[in-house]
Formats: structure tokens, C-alpha cells, sequence
């Protein structure tokens, strides 16, 4: 038996708006979109995906789930995310070497340090 990782669900009160702000932040391709639901990939044919789907009822706390990004500038990366509109939030992380942001619809992710080699 085996399994395929297809996609990442993501809730939102507006898929294609937050779907196309993921889609210009990532640099990925969209794949479909509806009016409840948009799917966008690094490639027409690469998985794992994104896919955002309706769900009328705002976001309440903390994400169970996030997903966390290792860019070559963690400085410059975060900047281009903050003036994309993603916004700086504390969860009680402290003093890390990651950063934790947050998409327009509060679901956080962590902009980590880059790698030591």
C-alpha cells in the first residue's frame, strides 16, 4: 500500500483571494478554481498542493497546523512577505530564530533561519 501526499486543505472565508495571495507568495501555478474552492501547486503537474476551501466562519485561535519555509535571506524573505501583507504575530514562540507570520486571514506560518551547513 501506498500513499500519495496530495494537498494541504486550507479553510478560508475567501479561497481565491487567499489562494491568490499564497499562489503570489510562493511563486506556484494555479491549478483550479471555483467559487468554494481554489488549488494552486509549485507546477501544473508537482504535489503536494494547496487547496483553499469555503468555509464561512472565521478563524478562532491558534493553528493546529502550519507550515514553515526555509528561504536562502530570512531577513529579505520576511520583508517581501510583510509588504505582501502577511503580518508579524506572537504565539508565544519567545526569542527563536524563526519568524512567525501570518497570511491575511491570520493562518500563521514560520519564515525559518537558513540552513547551517
Amino acid at each position: 500500500m501506498t500513499l500519495e501526499w496530495e494537498q494541504v486543505v486550507v479553510h478560508s472565508t475567501d479561497p481565491t483571494a487567499l489562494g491568490q495571495w499564497w499562489a503570489t507568495a510562493l511563486g506556484w501555478v494555479v491549478v483550479h478554481s471555483s467559487e468554494d474552492e481554489f488549488e494552486i501547486r509549485p507546477a501544473p503537474d508537482r504535489l503536494p498542493g494547496l487547496e483553499f476551501v469555503r468555509l464561512d466562519e472565521a478563524k478562532k485561535g491558534k493553528s493546529r497546523l502550519h507550515l514553515d519555509f526555509r528561504p536562502d535571506d530570512q531577513d529579505a524573505e520576511v520583508a517581501r512577505l510583510l509588504a505582501h501583507g502577511a503580518q508579524r504575530v506572537d504565539i508565544g514562540q519567545g526569542d527563536q530564530p524563526w519568524v512567525v507570520l501570518a497570511d491575511p486571514e491570520g493562518n500563521e506560518f514560520c519564515v525559518l533561519a537558513r540552513r547551517r551547513r
